[in-house]
């Protein structure tokens, strides 16, 4: 799960400085790292590791932070249509 987690922010850093079309597939790699920690919260939940509680908060925040990045993707490859 902390491999997940840093792995969003860590593909968001790593895209910015490639920049253009590496930008936008970092984007997409970090969100599918969200997916990844979402799922691995439901599995804690499951088996106890966590408050079903705290998971659902937890990943209420984690789709904010996916659409959040959905729109970075979107608006960057608006961008780059118009150049």
């Amino acid at each position: 799960m902390q491999s997940a987690a840093v792995s969003i922010s860590s593909n968001i850093a790593e895209g910015y400085e490639w920049g253009g079309k590496d930008f936008c597939r970092f984007l997409r790699i970090a969100r599918g790292s969200n997916a990844e920690l979402r799922s691995q919260l439901t599995i804690a939940a499951e088996v106890g590791l966590i408050s079903k509680t705290d998971a659902d908060s937890l990943k209420d925040e984690l789709m904010q932070i996916a659409k959040m990045i959905t729109k970075l993707d979107h608006s960057r490859r608006k961008a780059m249509e118009q150049m």
